[in-house]
């Protein structure tokens, strides 16, 4: 017994592949923006792993 019909798994695909164009298309349109709005931004990314990955060592460590 499958889980999905042939047609469901062309109509995921399909609608995957349109997603991604749309976000990829509205992003470029948008990418002036985003460079002037959201400087530094990568650094509170970078920030935000980094906490997690401290929490991770913490649990980790105090667990052991």
């Amino acid at each position: 017994m499958e889980m999905f019909s042939t047609g469901q798994i062309i109509f995921g695909i399909l609608f995957f592949v349109a997603f991604v164009i749309v976000i990829i298309f509205s992003y470029r349109k948008d990418v002036k923006l985003h460079r002037k709005y959201y400087k530094g931004t990568l650094y509170i990314l970078l920030g935000f792993i980094a906490f997690i990955l401290l929490l991770f060592v913490l649990k980790t460590y105090l667990k052991g």
